[in-house]
């Protein structure tokens, strides 16, 4: 159940059912998810956008395993598992009072942080063949010539702040333009609104121009002493040091990854960590 996509006023008739005349326009009794997944496993999209009447009537029915449909007297027994998924910060928002802390602690049993799709190596060039391929099936291509490898090296560089769903959009849309079934396909747009001809962007007002310009001096790194600078090679491998080894920990030590961000080759960055004795120590 995708809890986005319905209103709030029929979010807890779709999960829990409602008895004949229980509202305006409830003709016979309908049976809820709950019921309908009795031995079996709920999947709750967009957990985050439940309002808080669906969130206390659905910590009753985890607690205490039941379900009482609207309308009725008497609650019904079900055994469901759970299965949610969210892309807010439900301990954020159950802290500002938004989710019910309650209800948090009793569905996080177990917690699993999906990686965004640019640190997981390997997927980008699996999704971006199987939706490829489907694309060239859909509109009716005699075969399937794959991506050009230089495109497909864009695709490896590209940080996809969109995850699957854009890489999905621009694999669909370089197959859809292009007009060659037997010849790889050598040119992919990732931002269809990127034009010479596009709006310009409105102004600024000039306190917030004030207030950026204010925030990015704050932000600023100091500089560096040169004064006191006595060994300039030594000062060098220290700077770079310092750089390499915070961008390993930023991208948990994910090393092509990391090698992308700082714009070196992976054999590059194995000599840096090799020279500097990074990760020696364990």
């Amino acid at each position: 159940m995708n809890c986005a996509a319905l209103p709030e006023t029929l979010i807890e008739a779709e999960l829990f059912g409602h008895e004949a005349g229980a509202f305006t326009g409830a003709t016979k009794q309908r049976v809820g998810r709950f019921e309908e997944a009795d031995k079996g496993t709920l999947f709750l999209d967009e957990l985050g956008t439940l309002s808080m009447g669906a969130q206390e009537r659905l910590l009753r029915a985890v607690e205490y395993g039941e379900v009482t449909r609207i309308g009725a007297s008497r609650p019904v027994r079900v055994d469901v598992r759970i299965v949610a998924a969210t892309n807010e910060d439900l301990p954020t928002k159950a802290e500002r009072g938004d989710f019910r802390a309650d209800l948090l602690d009793r569905l996080s049993f177990e917690v699993i942080t999906l990686p965004p799709l640019r640190v997981r190596e390997g997927d980008v060039a699996v999704l971006t063949e199987y939706f490829g391929r489907r694309m060239a099936a859909e509109i009716g291509w005699d075969g399937w010539p794959g991506f050009a490898d230089h495109v497909r090296e864009q695709m490896e560089q590209y940080a996809w702040p969109g995850n699957v769903r854009e890489l999905r959009n621009v694999v669909e849309r370089a197959v859809y333009r292009w007009d060659d079934w037997e010849t790889p396909i050598g040119h992919v747009i990732f931002d269809p609104f990127d034009s010479p001809w596009k709006p310009a962007p409105l102004p600024l007002p000039s306190d917030k121009r004030a207030a950026l310009a204010t925030g990015a001096t704050a932000a600023a790194p100091e500089a560096l002493d040169y004064d006191s600078i006595a060994d300039l090679r030594a000062a060098v491998d220290e700077h770079e040091r310092a750089i390499v080894e915070h961008a390993l920990g930023k991208h948990r030590w994910n090393q092509r990854q990391t090698a992308k961000a700082l714009g070196l080759s992976y054999d590059q960055l194995r000599h840096c960590i090799k020279k500097h004795g990074l990760g020696e120590d364990g």
